[in-house]
């Protein structure tokens, strides 16, 4: 069993930043894909970011130049940091583990982030 725990999300105002955590618990494979996605009211879930277990990165459009994903040394926490963050930047934030070989699709409960004035 495998579980995800975020936290880091509140409020900030527009151009401010927010780093958001997620560390994964349980049997991790050593092949992996740990990613965060953001849903807000009346859209559909959407990808962020997300890091290899091998430090490959992909960002979505919207937050490249702005958002930086990273790994700790230990393998099973994976952080977000967000920058210049706008309006547009508000949502629900979740943590999702692709794991490998020892396979599983895992979601964390989200946190939420609010930009605003």
């Amino acid at each position: 069993q495998v579980q995800l725990v975020e936290s880091g999300g509140g409020l900030v105002q527009p151009g401010g930043s927010l780093r958001l955590s997620c560390v994964a618990s349980g049997r991790i494979s050593n092949i992996y894909v740990l990613g965060w996605y953001r849903q807000a009211p009346g859209k559909q879930r959407e990808l962020v970011a997300d890091i290899t277990s091998g430090d490959k990165t992909n960002y979505a459009d919207s937050v490249k130049g702005r958002f930086t994903i990273s790994r700790a040394n230990a393998r099973n926490t994976v952080f977000l940091q967000m920058n210049s963050l706008k309006p547009d930047d508000t949502a629900v934030y979740y943590c999702r583990l692709r794991n490998g070989p020892l396979g599983g699709d895992y979601w964390g409960q989200g946190t939420q982030v609010t930009v605003s004035s």
